[in-house]
């Protein structure tokens, strides 16, 4: 059975580093911020407020311990083929155009479970792309080539 505890002093810490960021945050986005290549007087201390309140969350959630049953197994095979999908379609949409990069990227990322036959990831990765198509291309109207030029068009 597995069982929760909270370390006070850290998760008070934790606490503390998000109020406290929250509270420079607020006050540096009063200033002009700027943009990154032109930074105005509240641009850096709200960056470092931003960094504070991260600090804490992860001071926070440290904190936080379960203890009991071990953790299972890395899910490698799906880290290694879910992470990279949005990476596969980046680098070949504009190639291939949309509906075979889409096609690509959900037969990729569909092979993440170890229950997924080729029949299956082949009609999921159909489906994906018949839906995205109409979503973004019938339905919005978005000006995405079909095919690109490695194919022909």
């Amino acid at each position: 059975m597995k069982s929760l505890s909270f370390d006070k002093v850290n998760g008070f810490a934790g606490l503390l580093f998000i109020i406290l960021g929250g509270f420079f945050a607020v006050q540096a986005y009063g200033l002009d911020l700027g943009t990154a290549f032109r930074m105005g007087p509240g641009y850096f201390p709200l960056v470092l407020a931003v960094i504070l309140i991260g600090l804490g969350l992860i001071v926070l959630i440290q904190a936080t311990q379960v203890s009991g049953e071990a953790l299972g197994a890395v899910a490698w095979r799906g880290m290694l083929l879910i992470l990279p999908a949005p990476i596969v379609f980046g680098l070949t949409v504009r190639g291939l155009g949309f509906v075979p990069s889409l096609f690509l990227t959900a037969l990729v990322a569909s092979f993440a479970s170890t229950r997924m036959t080729i029949l299956r990831a082949l009609l999921v990765a159909a489906a994906v792309t018949i839906f995205a198509s109409l979503v973004f291309i019938e339905a919005l109207g978005l000006p995405f080539r079909l095919f690109g030029p490695w194919l022909g068009y």
